[in-house]
């Protein structure tokens, strides 16, 4: 088999292609396994929406959730074996993307529970019960980066388990995650854990800003306002670009590089096009930059694949120009902070719904499964 051109060069411009998306029968027909040899696809992430959708589709997952059944697991037990199961095949069939790259790619991401994206210490123990559990060198333990998230990312990172920091919505959070990871490093340092072997990135979420900003610019109506549509969510993620240029061209982060530390890499989420307006390669082809992942839903994949143009880095020196999108809609009346604050209250409540959701139909089964 051979890789598309056009994800080819993607990968080839820096940018790591990860699909946003997981399931058994993923796994079972080889489908991964194809997308990795012919997609340049060399990661996956996975959140409670993405679990909630592959366990109430077909039935990929009754035999193994009539054998817990039978054993007497609850519903939590239930949910953390087939998802921790899923997580570490994904890990196996990504393995050699992992060796190849040397720990850069070949990521699988698990997320902690949406429930405690506000309770520190019960998301830094089930983080490192959730590394245990797959014990697989090549997965992330997904960590929101809630105020309460940051210092779990810090101490689980202490703990030498690599973090995938989810639901970033501003540059400023970015800003406190590369914090938060650069204390981590100190920590694992001093904890005697190899630099080297630990790995994160900073998930930030694209298409959602658009989402909320632009339904604020049609609000206003104005020919000003609605000029400004489909540009935040680009111009926001080409920031926080900057912003990691900064902080890891800095001092802070050279002293750590000399012990072996690796950046924190910008990933690039919520990166399907919502708005059938807007081309719907926007946030791969204009968000192409070294050092940076993209996690692409699969039929976002098979449009870069088709007709995707890149056209090499798009996002370095663009700073002064995306900061002067933001200039603009604050001119224009857009209250910036609300928009993060919102973002990240929606984002936590609806991975807490699909949680509820995915709680609900496992039930459902279990109890089918005991009868």
């Amino acid at each position: 088999m051979t890789q598309n051109p056009n994800l080819a060069a993607l990968s080839a411009a820096g940018v790591s292609v990860w699909l946003d998306d997981l399931s058994r029968d993923r796994l079972t027909s080889g489908n991964l396994a194809e997308l990795a040899e012919t997609r340049s696809v060399v990661g996956v992430t996975t959140n409670p929406t993405i679990f909630q959708k592959a366990l109430e589709k077909g039935h990929a997952y009754d035999s193994q959730v009539a054998e817990l059944a039978a054993r007497g697991a609850d519903v939590d037990a239930v949910i953390r074996t087939v998802t921790t199961d899923d997580v570490r095949d994904a890990c196996d069939v990504l393995r050699p993307a992992w060796e190849a790259s040397n720990g850069v790619d070949g990521r699988v991401s698990i997320e902690v529970d949406p429930r405690l994206a506000h309770d520190t210490d019960k998301t830094i123990l089930q983080a490192v019960e959730l590394w245990k559990i797959v014990d697989r060198p090549n997965l992330f333990i997904k960590i929101p980066a809630t105020k309460a998230g940051l210092p779990a990312i810090t101490a689980v990172l202490a703990e030498g388990i690599s973090v995938n920091v989810t639901l970033i919505f501003s540059v400023q959070r970015h800003r406190e995650v590369m914090d938060a990871y650069l204390a981590g490093l100190k920590a694992a340092r001093s904890g005697g854990h190899d630099l080297s072997k630990l790995h994160s990135v900073a998930s930030f979420f694209v298409s959602r800003v658009d989402t909320e900003i632009d339904a604020r610019l049609e609000k206003i109506g104005s020919e000003a306002a609605l000029a400004l549509r489909g540009k935040a969510g680009v111009a926001n993620a080409r920031l926080a670009y900057a912003a990691y240029e900064e902080v890891f061209g800095g001092a802070t982060f050279a002293a750590l590089a000399a012990d072996g530390a690796r950046v924190q890499r910008p990933l690039w989420a919520s990166t399907g096009v919502k708005n059938p307006a807007y081309p719907d390669t926007l946030y791969v082809t204009e968000l192409v930059a070294p050092h940076t992942v993209n996690t692409l839903p699969e039929n976002t994949i098979e449009a870069v694949a088709d007709h995707g143009e890149i056209r090499g880095d798009t996002v370095s020196g663009t700073g002064a120009a995306a900061q002067q999108v933001f200039d603009q809609l604050v001119a224009i009346g857009i209250d910036i902070p609300d928009v993060f604050k919102v973002l990240e209250t929606e984002g936590v409540e609806k991975f807490e719904k699909s949680w509820a959701e995915l709680l609900e139909a496992t039930q459902t089964r279990l109890e089918a499964a005991s009868k």
